[in-house]
Order: structure tokens, then sequence, then C-alpha cells
């Protein structure tokens, strides 16, 4: 894990996974929440609905290069505390 990089460990489905808020991992999340610009998504992620937080943690297990989870989240036992608790983690990581 890089914390130099933003990487995060947050456990999901089991296991310890990275998770990292990459420029291409913001990009897919504006695009699939309908925002752009950084204001406008901060004040999207305070609403975020089940599927929102699907899209955004696999954009961000993407970003972190956990491909495999990412692809099935939907299917995946994922507490949905520990989704939010690493989606916050993961963006605080990136603001340094």
């Amino acid at each position: 894990m890089n914390g130099v990089r933003g990487e995060v460990t947050a456990d999901l489905a089991g296991e310890p996974r990275r998770i990292c808020l990459t420029l291409g991992a913001l990009a897919e999340i504006e695009t699939a929440l309908g925002v752009e610009g950084v204001a406008a998504l901060a004040d999207r992620l305070r609403i975020l609905s089940a599927r929102d937080l699907l899209v955004v943690l696999a954009a961000l297990l993407r970003g972190g290069g956990e491909l495999e989870l990412a692809d099935r989240l939907d299917a995946a036992a994922i507490d949905p505390r520990a989704a939010a608790d690493a989606v916050g983690r993961a963006f605080a990581a990136a603001a340094g």
C-alpha cells in the first residue's frame, strides 16, 4: 500500500482491499453520478443511494487495482457501513 499515493486499505468481502481515488476513478465517479467538478461531486456525495455507493466503491477499487472485486461488487457480501467508511477514508486520504 502506498499512503503517499492516497491508497487506503479496507476490509471488504472478507479480505483487506486496496482502494484509491485516482484521476481515472474520479472521472468515472463524476460521469456515473452526472456531475462535473469537485465542488459538484462533493455536494452529490452527501446524498448517495446504495446504488451510488456501489458505483463509487467500484471506481475506488479499480483505482487501487482490485479489478476482480470491482467487477463483481453487486454480488459480493459487503457491509454497507464498511463500504461508506472505505469511501470516506479514500477521499480523506486523497485530500492529504
